[in-house]
């Protein structure tokens, strides 16, 4: 009266297989995973289908009971089925049917709903079935339901999506077959429910990512977002890290959180959920619970009645209900007083980087955390559009580079000193700092390791130039290619070029701007200049006397840096004593010819420009030659032929 027989379990859409045991017996069927001991105990009363068809694993069953359950085992082999068959006759009154799968490989059908499973038919024969239970979440769009699955961490493989089609009905038909479907599926599936009252709502919610204004309501163990388009529940165990990142401005500050597996919108992923908030915004909070269960439950952390600032508040309920610790950034200051964050661009979008103990991040378009563990090297390169400003690079070690750019060169000692105390590797340390293993101070706002770098080769040339005395020893060691060194020089000129001298006027608009866009939030370029103009005209004499006295001392700082310039170009002076020389052989030479030596063929660089003649010269002695008849003599001609560079 009793069969034992090893089978596998085949749990549906993660396709993970557990071994075990399934024993039918005459008041139950009774199955027990060898790996979780888990038992399903199905009494035989409640039986009311049995389905035998074939799998991908051989045979399998299929158990319907009247409660709405079904399990199905697999593992079966073709001779079988008569006996169990007769068995199910004999003890539970129930047929063993057999029933084919479809395997045409259509992609539409019929969709049924039957119990706990989701059925995907084709001419009445099952192409798939989807336990619904195994549902997360269930999102609605035009025409079409996605079902999204639970990830199984004991499966390499999961299937996590499922979209479907659902065509429109008749227009005289009053429901939504759209909304129909999905709430079939809501009823049945594992969706996170909202079981109770929320334990706090926050209304209207900016949100960078996903853009949009949402409603927050904090539920026990998950975190519901509600907007006009898109809903999202976001378990706490998808949580990875909390941010609180103050804006440069210091009036608004980010509230970032990290997921894993990320919230899905259409082909869009989320791995970042950003709150914006003003520090001006301030909210009174009460949790909808007791007093004794809020100090059971979260252990001093929250109180049932609360107040302060919005950001504060959501910070520090998430931090409670997810049990995590929020990262603010640390030591970091920006060249802006205040600001412990960085101006720059990632992917041509304007964003903010913070420096913080243990990454980097970036907000907010699009979102980026880059962790020191994984950076392998970092870089800093000059700007493709201006001398103005740098781009900061940064490589993990898996072969993956970001590259921040536009980043303000005031900037450049702030972070260098950051990146150097972190002990991340630097590329492009300089010549000097190659050598010496030593940093310039971040104070020097005209530390740059390549015009280090070009300092030095120049005094090493020039120093090698010194040892030789010969003309041709110079040539040789020491070549001017104008166009080679074309690109050194530019550089060298942009980097001298910085302290430009500006008016007094311009000098103060400088100090004076960050003032001006604290004072008038919004403020557009134009304004900012308008603006500047009036406050100028209303300063006194005595003022206008100081900034007059700056511009003067920046003139004699432009005046002493070209100096500086043309010193560090050795090739140009050399070039200049190389000129001299061939000046004074050249003058040797006429002095000799005065005294009456041989004519000599003198090279075209040696003839001075008074000696060659022009076009209109050359035209002139041609016609004269034709007029007279009379040629003209051998040195005239010579002349004239070899300042055009010809021989006849």
């Amino acid at each position: 009266g009793k069969h034992n027989l090893s089978v596998f379990m085949c749990v549906c859409v993660v396709s993970l297989q557990n071994d075990g045991r399934l024993r039918f017996s005459k008041q139950n069927v009774v199955y027990k995973s060898s790996k979780t001991g888990k038992v399903d105990n199905i009494p035989a009363a409640e039986l009311s289908v049995a389905t035998w068809r074939r799998v991908c694993l051989g045979h399998g069953i299929k158990l319907a009971t009247s409660s709405g359950h079904v399990y199905k085992y697999d593992g079966f082999r073709d001779t079988d089925y008569e006996r169990i068959s007769e068995f199910f006759k004999a003890n539970y009154k129930v047929e063993l049917t057999e029933k084919d799968m479809c395997v045409k490989g259509w992609n539409w059908g019929t969709a049924k709903f039957s119990g706990p499973l989701l059925s995907f038919d084709v001419n009445d024969s099952s192409v798939f079935e989807i336990p619904l239970a195994s549902v997360s979440q269930c999102a609605t769009g035009k025409n079409e339901v996605t079902l999204e699955f639970h990830q199984n961490d004991d499966s390499e493989v999961s299937l996590m999506e499922v979209r479907f089609y659902v065509p429109p009905g008749p227009a005289d038909e009053g429901a939504d077959p759209v909304e129909a479907f999905a709430q079939n599926v809501r009823s049945k599936a594992d969706v996170i429910q909202a079981t109770g009252d929320a334990v706090c709502v926050f209304k209207e919610l900016q949100c960078l990512t996903p853009r949009g204004r949402y409603d927050i309501l904090i539920y026990p163990a998950f975190l519901h977002l509600h907007g006009k388009t898109f809903d999202y529940k976001i378990p706490y165990t998808t949580v990875l890290r909390l941010f609180l990142l103050p804006s440069k401005d210091q009036r608004q500050m980010f509230f970032v959180i990290s997921l894993d597996p990320p919230i899905k919108q259409g082909q869009t992923r989320y791995h970042f959920l950003i709150l914006h908030f003003s520090k001006e915004e301030e909210l009174k909070l009460t949790l909808n619970m007791s007093e004794e269960e809020v100090e059971k439950r979260y252990e001093g952390k929250l109180s049932k009645n609360m107040s302060g600032s919005l950001y504060e508040m959501v910070s520090r309920v998430m931090k409670a209900l997810v049990n995590r610790k929020i990262t603010v950034p640390g030591n970091f200051q920006g060249n802006t007083p205040g600001a412990q964050c960085i101006t720059c661009s990632y992917k041509a979008q304007s964003g903010l980087l913070y420096p913080l103990e243990r990454g980097f991040i970036y907000v907010h378009k699009p979102p980026v955390h880059l962790r020191f563990e994984e950076i392998s090297s970092v870089n800093f390169a000059r700007g493709t559009t201006t001398t103005r400003s740098f781009d900061f690079e940064v490589e993990t070690k898996q072969g993956n580079q970001f590259t921040f750019s536009s980043i303000e060169r005031e900037e450049y000692g702030k972070l260098f000193d950051f990146v150097n105390a972190k002990k991340l590797h630097i590329k492009n340390r300089g010549f000097k700092e190659a050598k010496n293993n030593e940093y310039s101070d971040s104070d020097d706002d005209q530390h740059d390791a390549y015009l280090e770098r070009m300092k030095a080769e120049g005094k090493i040339r020039e120093e090698g130039d010194g040892s030789n005395d010969s003309d041709e020893e110079t040539e040789k060691n020491v070549p001017f290619r104008p166009m080679a060194a074309l690109p050194k020089l530019m550089y060298l000129c942009s980097c001298f070029s910085l302290p430009r001298p500006m008016s007094s006027y311009m000098l103060w608009l400088n100090s004076s701007r960050e003032r001006i866009k604290s004072e008038n939030p919004g403020i557009s370029i134009t304004e900012i200049s308008k603006k500047a103009g009036e406050m100028w005209k209303q300063i006194g004499k005595e003022d206008k006397e100081e900034w007059d006295g700056k511009a003067e001392e920046a003139k004699k700082t432009y005046e002493k840096a070209m100096k500086e310039y043309r010193e560090s170009v050795p090739f140009l002076s050399i070039r200049e004593s190389k000129k001299e020389d061939k000046k004074r052989k050249s003058g040797g030479g006429e002095k000799e010819k005065e005294q009456g030596g041989n004519d000599s063929f003198k090279s075209r660089e040696f003839i001075s420009s008074e000696e060659s003649s022009s076009d209109g010269e050359r035209k002139k002695a041609k016609k004269a030659k034709k007029a007279k008849g009379t040629p003209q003599s051998r040195d005239k001609v010579l002349h004239c032929h070899h300042g055009n560079n010809r021989m006849d």
